[in-house]
């Protein structure tokens, strides 16, 4: 799972616990995980068509969802990745994590595009109320879709405790399955045109051109669009590591046993990997524009996204000021505790109790 996977998954994991005087119906377009079933106020519902394909978003939230509404006879319905029905009258709860299709339209597959383009200003305007995960995409979806602030609510992402500082024997040992016994530069994100991801290869390409640096750079998470290939200079080949989808343990290991997470993205709604190598100790070079500042703070090193160089000049300057690492791992540890998930919880069921007036 990605971000809005995790934000499914951990807020609505501890809503259905903490409320057990509701019944919440489970809508999935394809067979479930009984994993997914937290608690006995659930009912799981597979919805067909499986809704892989803009055409088949239409399907599912205009002509399926309406009629499982009326069977199971909901009266409200939460989104938690912002798509709703056009054609039902319950009220309905989206949750828009980012508005990136509107300014990097170039970014997406052209049905994807144009489906985002055409149907999210009509959620935002459908929604009785809208949750969304900073002030930065708070006020973005304020301005291009013309939504008063009252109607919007900002709920932070969370950070999962399995986060943690490890020790140098266990971190060599992480060393020693990804990277061949190396430290390394850590990236962690779907393999998506806006996570930058070819910018930052292209840095550290220059900085081993130039013998300015050592450390192998690991690369986790999948392609989130086929096209959207990345290019790897030959002689790089045996430096750059891919590890494709890890497991939230894993990843934990993974993540703390970096020398730093290189997050230079030029667009974020938030930014999940910079706190979790905070809340591991680990130091953060995050991109200078939209949501990472709000979600970093001081606890971070920004750089330009845009610019080759000034990824370069920031991977150095986090890798070899011992003072400003220091500064930056205690910062790190402090500022990642202030995001929780329960908290998340909470913010999301309060936006929803709004809505419902209770």
């Amino acid at each position: 799972m990605e971000g809005f996977g995790w934000f499914t998954f951990e807020t609505m994991r501890r809503i259905v616990l903490q409320h057990p005087e509701h019944e919440f119906i489970f809508f999935f377009d394809r067979p479930f995980d009984k994993s997914f079933l937290f608690s006995d106020n659930i009912t799981p519902v597979v919805v067909s068509p499986p809704a892989r394909h803009p055409i088949l978003f239409r399907i599912w939230f205009d002509y399926s969802l309406p009629r499982v509404f009326k069977k199971y006879k909901c009266e409200a319905f939460i989104s938690p990745d912002g798509y709703l029905s056009l054609q039902t009258k319950i009220p309905q709860l989206a949750v828009i994590h980012d508005l990136n299709f509107e300014h990097n339209p170039e970014d997406l597959p052209i049905f994807y595009r144009k489906y985002y383009k055409t149907f999210f200003p009509k959620f935002a305007k459908k929604a009785a109320r809208i949750v969304t995960v900073s002030e930065f995409s708070k006020e973005d979806i304020e301005k291009k879709y013309g939504i008063p602030s009252r109607k919007i609510d900002v709920v932070y992402n969370g950070v999962s405790d399995v986060f943690q500082p490890i020790g140098k024997l266990e971190k060599k040992n992480v060393q020693q399955t990804y990277t061949a016994g190396n430290p390394y530069l850590l990236f962690v994100g779907a393999l998506h045109k806006r996570k930058n991801l070819q910018r930052l290869i292209d840095a550290y390409f220059e900085l081993r051109q130039e013998k300015r640096i050592q450390h192998h750079l690991l690369i986790v998470g999948e392609t989130m669009w086929g096209s959207q290939t990345i290019k790897i200079h030959q002689e790089l080949k045996r430096f750059v590591h891919f590890t494709g989808h890890l497991d939230t343990l894993n990843l934990a290991k993974v993540t703390a046993s970096a020398d730093m997470l290189c997050f230079v993205s030029y667009f974020e709604g938030f930014g999940i990997p910079v706190l979790e190598a905070m809340r591991s100790g680990v130091p953060v070079l995050a991109g200078s524009l939209t949501a990472l500042p709000e979600i970093g703070g001081d606890a971070a090193f920004y750089c330009d996204p845009y610019s080759v160089e000034s990824i370069k000049e920031g991977i150095l300057q986090v890798l070899d000021d011992q003072i400003l690492r220091c500064a930056m791992i205690e910062k790190g540890l402090i500022r990642a505790d202030s995001f929780s998930w329960n908290n998340t919880a909470k913010g999301l069921w309060c936006s929803f109790e709004r809505m419902m007036n209770l």
